[in-house]
């Protein structure tokens, strides 16, 4: 026994050309409730109406407008044949303004390539060109590499320096204070705490750190090998 196919549902614009002829066979105005009911009569199952009148409502080929409470649909045969006009008319502009474009495009192609054609000066000057963007590229790595010299940053890490010594210092200072409580305070426990800084590393060296002083820096250009000038 041979299955029977199933029957292919229409697509939308079958549906859009379906509900089209219900306006143009009758060149009346609907309400959408009967429309819904004149789909199915042409195979456009009621649900999908509204999507599919909406639609040839955006496209300005059915129009609609309310009266009193109620949405009235209409279409034309005679208002779509403009319509498609206007449409062909824009499209028409749209293209003809391409081709033009196009044409310019063209030419503008052909005049930025006179003096390009492949040629032996060409090909040298293109050589050179290249040649200096390597020399460029080299110089620019080499320059990266003074850039510890630069005084600006040479300045901000003698200020931190500055910041680090003086921290170092203070708490120097905080531990010869603890030291000194300890030793006031615990007498009899003297060797004791001694062991005690002896394992935490202060010992009898221990003492506050001096600031070395700042290397004078030059120029950068003072500071560059000779042939880099």
């Amino acid at each position: 026994m041979c299955c029977q196919s199933k029957k292919r549902g229409l697509s939308l614009d079958e549906k859009r050309e379906k509900m089209l002829q219900i306006f143009y066979d009758s060149q009346d105005f609907f309400l959408l409730k009967e429309l819904e009911k004149l789909g199915p009569k042409k195979g456009v199952i009621s649900q999908s109406v509204k999507d599919v009148v909406q639609s040839l409502v955006d496209d300005d080929l059915v129009f609609k407008d309310k009266i009193g409470t109620s949405v009235y649909f209409w279409s034309l045969p005679s208002c779509a044949g403009n319509q498609l006009r206007n449409i062909h008319g824009k499209l028409d502009s749209d293209l003809q303004g391409s081709k033009k474009r196009y044409e310019e495009l063209v030419e503008q192609c052909n005049t930025l390539k006179k003096g390009r054609e492949e040629s032996d000066e060409r090909e040298e000057a293109l050589d050179e060109l290249k040649a200096i963007e390597t020399k460029y590229n080299e110089l620019k790595d080499e320059i990266g590499q003074y850039a510890e010299n630069d005084p600006a940053i040479f300045e901000a890490m003698k200020k931190a320096i500055e910041v680090a010594h003086a921290s170092a210092n203070r708490w120097t200072d905080n531990i010869f204070t603890l030291r000194q409580w300890c030793s006031n305070n615990f007498p009899q426990a003297k060797e004791q705490l001694e062991h005690l800084y002896s394992e935490v590393g202060i010992t009898d060296d221990f003492d506050y750190l001096e600031l070395p002083a700042a290397v004078p820096v030059g120029p950068v250009e003072d500071q560059m090998p000779e042939g880099h000038l």
